[in-house]
């Protein structure tokens, strides 16, 4: 065989035997995109590595607005992260929930960990694929995530008291629209459905309320059933906390 053909032979076939092995690998099943099982290093690094660069270069192309130090704007930016972040990115003095602690890659504890404000702003409101960070950007003004991102650089100075602070005289979840509030959900009741009435109501009698039987044969009504919110494998029955719970308050196995 001439060299030119031998080079030519390897030119060809070595991107081929690449190519099949990789559709192989894939089409196999072989890696693991579990999440409890970890990423080996070099895939780590890659992503690790990829994300951060995308990020910081497009980041560094936003025009920060001034004033993001006002008191108004992280006041507004926590009840915001209160209700939308801290379930994932935790607070001050909050143990880890079951939703961050069943993420991988794990989301950063933003009490702790710092994040510049060009940043912050991209992600949230841009989301990050496969994290489980979602792009809130589109149910969110930017004003209101410039005001998250103000209230994220004081977030690791705050203690726990400080914080729930912060959140109590906030207006809580609001940012211009998509935004969901349990009185929206009454209000649709008695606009399109008639609320049902509640156990012992003279409007129903208890024996008439929609639902189901339970093991002694009473009735429970659509309203008692929202009332569990959550059940354990050991018969634990937990109700969502409020989003400044501590650790001392809920524990770690069951912080929502």
């Amino acid at each position: 065989m001439q060299p030119k053909t031998r080079k030519r032979g390897w030119l060809i076939g070595v991107p081929l035997v690449a190519a099949v092995g990789a559709a192989g690998f894939i089409w196999g099943g072989v890696y693991n995109v579990a999440a409890d099982d970890m990423h080996t290093r070099p895939v780590h690094f890659v992503l690790e590595t990829a994300r951060e660069r995308s990020i910081l270069a497009r980041a560094g192309r936003l025009d920060v607005p001034p004033g993001l130090d006002d008191p108004a704007r992280i006041v507004q930016g926590a009840g915001n992260y209160a209700a939308m972040c801290a379930g994932c990115h935790l607070a001050p003095s909050m143990a880890e929930t079951e939703m961050s602690q069943g993420l991988y890659p794990a989301p950063p504890n933003l009490s702790q960990y710092g994040v510049d404000a060009p940043k912050a702003f991209w992600v949230i409101k841009h989301g990050i694929k496969a994290s489980g960070m979602p792009a809130w950007g589109k149910n969110m003004e930017d004003e209101y995530i410039w005001n998250m991102a103000a209230f994220l650089q004081v977030l690791p100075t705050l203690d726990a008291a400080a914080y729930r602070e912060l959140v109590d005289s906030s207006e809580g979840h609001a940012h211009g629209g998509g935004e969901t509030h349990d009185d929206d959900h009454d209000e649709a009741a008695t606009e399109d459905h008639p609320a049902q009435p509640t156990a012992g109501s003279d409007a129903m009698p208890h024996a008439q309320s929609p639902g189901m039987d339970d093991d002694h044969g009473k009735r429970v009504t659509d309203t008692e059933v929202r009332a569990v919110e959550h059940r354990h494998a050991d018969g634990k029955v937990q109700s969502p906390p409020s989003p400044h719970m501590t650790e001392a308050e809920d524990g770690p196995a069951h912080t929502h």
